[in-house]
């Protein structure tokens, strides 16, 4: 071949190559029927009385972190912007989720044994329904978000911090199941 025809060539194949693209797309996989969702106000379903043992040392309550975890999916559904909030009677989808457990872990300990870092993780069951038909279009039983954070050093976080990060994490993943998970 001769160089300005394999010029030609290269030059197509890649204008043919940009204007296919890779497929990548942001919108929602959802159908098309769903554009908007009422997200029920969380339950806490975490037993006050339950007691710690040696295998869940850091099981706890946190009074009003259902609120947090309502709050944040709410405003990350908005954020994401393929589902309109929506009140019950106008919604196409209902979101209803449960806080079933919050764990912290010790991760890491220093050399007189005292934790360093730990893990947050807050679990939910979590039933998206068609607000129309009230069929249940997917549940997770056992859905989390987690954060790690840093109780000594120059990383150092807050327990509270570690715990907005978890609901952080948490919301993300609800609605990235909601839009993307089909």
């Amino acid at each position: 071949m001769r160089r300005g025809t394999r010029q030609a060539l290269f030059t197509i194949v890649i204008l043919a190559l940009c204007v296919c693209g890779c497929g990548y797309t942001s919108r929602s996989l959802l159908p098309a029927e769903f554009k908007s969702i009422y997200v029920e106000n969380f339950s806490n379903m975490i037993s006050v009385a339950a007691e710690t043992s040696d295998a869940r040392m850091y099981r706890g309550y946190r009074p009003g972190m259902e609120i947090g975890i309502t709050r944040a999916v709410i405003d990350r559904f908005l954020l994401d912007g393929n589902l309109k909030i929506a009140r019950a009677d106008d919604a196409n989808l209902v979101l209803k989720g449960e806080l079933m457990d919050f764990v912290q872990e010790s991760l890491q300990y220093d050399a007189n044994n005292n934790v360093e870092e730990y893990r947050i993780r807050l679990v939910v069951k979590l039933e998206l329904k068609d607000a129309k038909t009230g069929k249940s279009l997917w549940r997770e039983s056992n859905f989390a978000g987690e954060s790690t954070y840093r109780a000594t050093g120059a990383l150092a976080k807050s327990e509270n911090t570690g715990i907005e990060e978890a609901i952080e994490d948490l919301a993300r993943r609800v609605v990235e199941r909601t839009v993307e998970g089909w």
